[in-house]
């Protein structure tokens, strides 16, 4: 399973990244995280060349369509495997790869504007 049981239950914006961890709503999470529109999630992901399909299981679920997900692929830009971005077509979900700290800026100001998008953030240090 790539998602923990750590759950914030609403949207917010993350306000700091880097220490292996994340800020969002006045609180901290050690390790990576899924922001969706259901909330913020643990994620066990670690990092973006392990990925796979099992570990978007929850962003399929959740996110809905037409949709875009923010992939933070830790401190460089990591393209997705060929499988990943046939996956994500298939389900309706744009990916954009990045380095987790344009991930994390971008999804601020989408959420914001109040459009349909989620991140999947890889931890930094």
């Amino acid at each position: 399973m790539s998602v923990g049981t750590a759950r914030y239950p609403y949207e917010a914006p993350v306000t700091a990244y880097g220490g292996g961890g994340f800020r969002f709503a006045d609180m901290s999470h050690r390790g990576s995280i899924l922001c969706l529109p259901t909330g913020i999630y643990a994620w066990t992901a670690t990092s973006a060349e392990t990925l796979s399909e099992a570990d978007f299981a929850l962003v399929v679920a959740n996110l809905g369509r037409p949709a875009t997900l923010l992939l933070g692929t830790g401190a460089e830009q990591v393209w997705p495997s060929a499988m990943l971005t046939r996956f994500f077509a298939n389900a309706g979900i744009g990916i954009e790869p990045m380095s987790t700290g344009a991930a994390a800026r971008t999804y601020n100001i989408l959420l914001a504007e109040k459009r349909r998008v989620g991140a999947a953030l890889i931890a930094v240090p």
